[in-house]
């Protein structure tokens, strides 16, 4: 199945020790879930959080939210244990962090036979990498880990992200040359309500499928950002029904609004039909 047929609006940290937070997410309004080993876990409490981790993905009831764990990488004590206990328990996907070559995708597609993999983007290295690693036959998503990039960096943290537009652009690039997800970093600021929407707003522009939350209040603001709008539902529906009537008419191109529709056009539309269809079935289970 492709990977961008579903939707990836809304993408939420949960960290994997906070068994209260693992058991909220079950009813919030999110596509995706990252259970996160990693950087949300003090070291102290990894085993812990691995064990707990397990056995909540066992028990099931996150419905038809796609569920990614994301491990700590291989290059820690806690890295192979955690694929190896959760390889099995219905994660939808492994997400690596800091991910700069193939080499550490092939490690973890052999510890992980039969799951999807994802990267964390988030260091120059792995940026500059980031086509030969979306070409990775195993990989079905990136996931831009700005703060990190941004520290690594060493660049100022600006509304407008100009800093971070090579490095969103390039990775963003390659996720749609091997068609697959790119999921934009986190916004900080989770009480600053507008600061998020004008972030989302730019995401979804430059082509992002959707964008890392940390906290559930940002989730109805990226749902709403990185869905079509009914204004585009309704274009493209129209473009559709043009375009077939002047097919109808032996024409290649058709006229809506005044402006030229074609084919590549009605390509875009029926994609966008797809994306409003799989958000509403998703939203009604």
């Amino acid at each position: 199945m492709d990977p961008r047929a579903r939707p990836f609006r809304s993408v939420l940290y949960i960290p994997g020790s906070k068994e209260r937070a693992l058991e909220k997410a079950k009813t919030l309004p999110v596509d995706a879930i990252i259970f996160d080993l990693e950087d949300a876990v003090a070291v102290e409490e990894k085993p812990a959080a691995r064990d707990l981790l397990a056995e909540t993905l066992k028990a099931g009831g996150y419905g038809a939210r796609f569920k990614i764990v994301r491990v700590n990488g291989f290059d820690t004590e806690w890295g192979r244990d955690d694929v190896a206990a959760l390889r099995s328990v219905g994660a939808d996907a492994i997400l690596l962090p800091k991910v700069e070559t193939t080499a550490q995708l092939d490690a973890l597609g052999e510890a992980a036979p039969g799951v999807p993999l994802w990267a964390m983007m988030e260091t120059p290295r792995g940026i500059l990498n980031a086509y030969a690693l979306a070409a990775h036959p195993r990989l079905e998503g990136f996931v831009m880990g700005t703060n990190d990039l941004a520290k690594e960096l060493g660049c100022r943290f600006r509304p407008d992200r100009l800093p971070l537009m090579t490095s969103l652009s390039q990775c963003l690039l390659a996720a749609r040359a091997e068609g697959i997800v790119a999921v934009d970093g986190v916004y900080n600021a989770f009480k600053d309500e507008d600061g998020l929407k004008a972030e989302c707003e730019q995401g979804r522009d430059l082509g992002f499928d959707g964008k890392t939350l940390i906290h559930p209040a940002q989730v109805a603001i990226a749902n709403a950002a990185f869905a079509p709008t009914e204004a585009e539902i309704d274009l493209a529906r129209r473009q559709i029904a043009a375009f077939e009537e002047a097919e109808k008419a032996g024409q290649g191109v058709a006229v809506v609004d005044g402006r030229i529709v074609e084919n590549l056009h009605i390509v875009t539309a029926r994609e966008t039909l797809a994306k409003a269809a799989a958000i509403a079935e998703l939203e009604g289970e």
